[in-house]
């Protein structure tokens, strides 16, 4: 049986970050774009990323170009974008797909565990988010429209 723990993504160096780092920690797991009205919602997560890493939070972003063209630039633009206009000091990924057929292996796990609203397995938008316990279990997914601070209970529950 899979496991969250089971998948290496690459960074946005390109360095392999295996996700059994992470293990015994809450995730908060996010399709990101820089060009998306949502993307403001950095701002938000870097915030929780900075709140909470100390009790155990680890906040992982993965940029998607798959919804509107929103992520057109590299990993290096991506990285820049990031830290100049939100300061985001969280791990940051390869870009990836997490829709249709290149879907990243990752992805296809988390929809799996947490299908969206009516049962959909598919990613509507930019800023879904994922919440994962400490022993690695998918606990909900977020619409887009769910702010980081809206999500703040729910980790705190989890930490």
């Amino acid at each position: 049986m899979t496991k969250i723990y089971d998948f290496t993504m690459d960074g946005l160096t390109g360095q392999p970050i295996a996700l059994d780092t992470f293990k015994g920690k809450v995730l908060l797991i996010v399709n990101t774009a820089s060009k998306c009205g949502f993307t403001p919602q950095y701002q938000g997560l870097e915030e929780l990323h900075k709140k909470l890493k100390d009790r155990g939070l680890e906040v992982l972003g993965f940029p998607c170009n798959q919804f509107g063209k929103q992520e057109p630039g590299s990993n290096d633009e991506i990285a820049t974008f990031c830290e100049r206009n939100y300061g985001v000091s969280f791990t940051m990924f390869d870009k990836i797909d997490v829709n249709g057929s290149n879907a990243a292996p990752l992805y296809e796990y988390l929809k799996h565990e947490a299908p969206g609203l009516l049962g959909s397995k598919a990613i509507k938008w930019n800023f879904t988010k994922f919440l994962v316990d400490r022993s690695g279990k998918v606990v909900r997914r977020y619409a887009p429209n769910t702010t980081p601070a809206e999500i703040e209970k729910d980790i705190l529950e989890l930490l």
